[in-house]
């Protein structure tokens, strides 16, 4: 690559995505003031948010939206979903949006139950949704920028935009497929964070790789039951950015939502728990989101329902275990809404 690349949002992913971009050619890594610019640009590293990895030479980071604009090929959107839209209505006379917009965020934004796709258009308009491209898969932040092989999935219903994303994040250690079901890859990527909540409150629970393996599956089916209703492609809840991404994060022990549930069934407080992170757990609000989504949708949703009563309802998880395991008994291939 060698035509600039604006990465909005200098969380972990933001970060590690301007560093594989960086390697190739220049990037412009535009930070939140809180997130201290100046301090990154400095040291040529984000200690916050992903300490111990230096910047790639092209990467320059900037305070001003204006500056990031200016020139890019690609624009990629890698603020945490419940931002996106602030963001976006912050900045948006701030210069062009007419490159592919790369979009690395992951949720439902609450309220208004938007993907960050659906958010884009209402604030940027119906052109920009259509060169949006969902970016989503199996990618934990660290193992990206540290040379682990990665696949991931671009997802446009516009294909010239999804294979120039693929074009330019395909090298090295990074593998980018193309889909053109931007809904699927989007839900997938939102919903198994709540699944990974649950994974890991059976993680401190103690229990074993029988429930682990029943939860990852059982949360597919639901995940995949709600896209389809939705109007997603159900092979894309079996691909890398939906049982690839469910695996990793219930798994992975770099998972930030699972590392949640596994402190909630140990006893701690929510509000502990997230006061004490330094990154987002994105699975918190999307859980919230996602509980009203598939009653407004119609679709029984039992785990995102569980994780919902742990989370703002005040469950107990081990109840919330005992309530999966007395439902009524069905068939495993059932009606999508059920």
């Amino acid at each position: 690559m060698s035509a600039k690349a604006a990465v909005l949002g200098a969380g972990s992913w933001g970060t590690a995505l301007a560093v594989h971009l960086g390697r190739r050619g220049p990037v412009t890594l535009w930070a939140r003031p809180e997130d201290e610019p100046a301090r990154i640009a400095e040291h040529r590293e984000n200690r916050r948010y992903l300490p111990g990895v230096s910047l790639s030479p092209g990467v320059s980071v900037c305070a001003d939206v204006r500056d990031a604009l200016e020139g890019a090929a690609v624009i990629v959107l890698a603020v945490p979903t419940q931002f996106v839209r602030g963001v976006l209505d912050r900045h948006r006379a701030a210069g062009s949006w007419l490159p592919p917009l790369a979009i690395a965020a992951k949720g439902i934004e609450v309220g208004t139950l938007a993907l960050p796709s659906a958010i884009v258009g209402q604030v940027l308009g119906p052109e920009a949704e259509a060169r949006s491209v969902a970016f989503s898969g199996p990618s934990f932040a660290r193992e990206v920028v540290t040379g682990e092989p990665t696949a991931v999935v671009a997802a446009c219903a516009d294909a010239s935009q999804a294979m120039a994303v693929q074009q330019i994040f395909s090298h090295d250690n990074l593998r980018v497929y193309t889909s053109p079901d931007a809904v699927g890859v989007q839900l997938a990527g939102a919903l198994k964070n709540v699944v990974a909540i649950a994974a890991g409150v059976l993680d401190g629970l103690h229990h074993g790789s029988n429930a682990l393996a029943a939860l990852i599956t059982r949360g597919n089916a639901e995940i995949s039951r709600l896209g389809v209703v939705l109007g997603a492609r159900r092979d894309t809840f079996m691909g890398l950015a939906g049982m690839g991404d469910l695996v990793l994060t219930c798994t992975g022990h770099l998972s930030r939502n699972r590392l949640l549930g596994r402190e909630l069934a140990r006893g701690r407080s929510l509000a502990e728990i997230v006061g004490g992170m330094n990154m987002v757990a994105e699975g918190v609000e999307t859980t919230r989101a996602a509980a009203v989504l598939a009653r407004t949708a119609g679709v029984e949703m039992p785990i995102v329902d569980q994780v919902h009563a742990i989370l703002f309802e005040g469950m107990e998880p081990r109840r919330a275990l005992a309530a999966l395991l007395a439902r009524p008994l069905k068939a495993e291939t059932e009606d999508p809404r059920t």
